[in-house]
């Protein structure tokens, strides 16, 4: 199975005077500049096999599981420089907020990462090795339905020049959706999209986006333009930032745009997608000519391609009927004049 490296991102660091270390965690998108250079990295080996075709289940752990379920999931931690590491293995919460999925700090707990467990906690791992852990997910019999985030976290430290000790951490991200049954349905709707442009002059696009199934979503996407001065047509052009939204949850997915686009009117027409899911909204909108933003303007949701294709299919199928039996009533009728006669 294709899998993909996650983290060795470094986020700002902060000093904590009272422990004498710095803290960088990273809970990352596939592949990144750290994992390029040398650095400890971490990627899922295993998925669920009804969802090997889901490139979040590719990415991330996430599942759906009954009360008293037991799940394995192994990962693969790398060390891609050119010393020996001691690497600290271990679970913790985290959080979905503004958008964003926030590991907590150090070891903080919570249900999810009281049930998870891992076959190795502390690693050595040469240069240009690696090492699979197993991780074991065990949901009480009696545990509350809902969805549950965490994360397994790969952490190194080592002292720098000025003696205080750099801590640094990847992680694996943990989605789990506990009840009977199947999975809650994923959906979510765009419900405005407001043209701006931002200070320097070059358009924006923001989608308000809106998670209204009973699953986390991480959206990614692109916007068009259409028919816009002169029947000007410009894009795709793709979200910056992967957007992570829990049940219930609102945020803005923003898209920047080429400098060099009039102020339209245009037709613009949003892809988001969150694994298999994708939908499509669109709007008619024009930017300002000075920096700011307009009002947001209602979205709709736009007519799959597909289901254009499949209802042209359903009308020709039945115009064919109606014409096969409008030719074998009329033979019949024909038959029956000739019996008359």
């Amino acid at each position: 199975m294709r899998s993909f490296v996650l983290a060795a991102v470094l986020a700002a660091a902060a000093l904590t005077a009272a422990t004498g270390t710095a803290a960088a965690a990273g809970l990352a998108s596939p592949l990144s500049s750290e994992a390029a250079t040398g650095g400890v990295g971490v990627r899922l080996l295993d998925a669920p096999s009804d969802a090997r075709d889901d490139p979040r289940a590719r990415q991330y752990i996430v599942d759906h599981l009954a009360p008293g379920s037991v799940i394995h999931r192994r990962i693969e931690v790398s060390n891609t420089t050119p010393a020996a590491v001691r690497v600290s293995m271990y679970p913790a919460a985290a959080s979905i907020e503004n958008g964003s999925f926030i590991g907590a700090a150090g070891h903080t707990p919570n249900d999810l990462s009281s049930w998870t467990t891992l076959d190795q906690d502390v690693l050595d791992i040469a240069p240009g090795t690696q090492t699979t852990v197993t991780i074991t997910v065990t949901v009480p019999a009696d545990a509350p339905p809902g969805e549950q985030y965490g994360a397994v976290w790969a952490e190194t430290s080592a002292p720098n020049t000025s003696g205080v000790n750099l801590v640094n951490r990847v992680g694996i991200r943990l989605y789990l959706s506990v009840g009977a049954g199947n999975a809650p349905p994923s959906s979510f709707t765009v419900d405005s999209l407001t043209a701006a442009r931002a200070p320097d002059g070059h358009p924006v696009v923001t989608a308000q986006v809106h998670n209204t199934g009973g699953r986390a979503l991480d959206m990614s996407g692109n916007l068009s333009l259409s028919d816009g001065p002169g029947s000007l047509n410009a894009g795709p052009f793709p979200a910056q930032l992967v957007s992570t939204l829990a049940p219930g949850q609102s945020t803005m997915v923003s898209i920047s745009l080429d400098q060099q686009l009039p102020d339209g009117p245009w037709n613009a027409n949003i892809s988001l997608t969150s694994g298999l899911l994708e939908e499509s909204y669109q709007a008619r909108i024009q930017f300002p000519p000075n920096p700011g933003a307009t009002a947001p303007v209602p979205a709709q949701k736009s007519v799959d391609n597909y289901l254009g294709i499949i209802l042209i299919g359903v009308l020709l199928a039945a115009l064919v009927t109606v014409a096969v039996l409008v030719v074998v009533r009329h033979r019949s009728r024909q038959k029956a004049n000739r019996q008359l006669v």
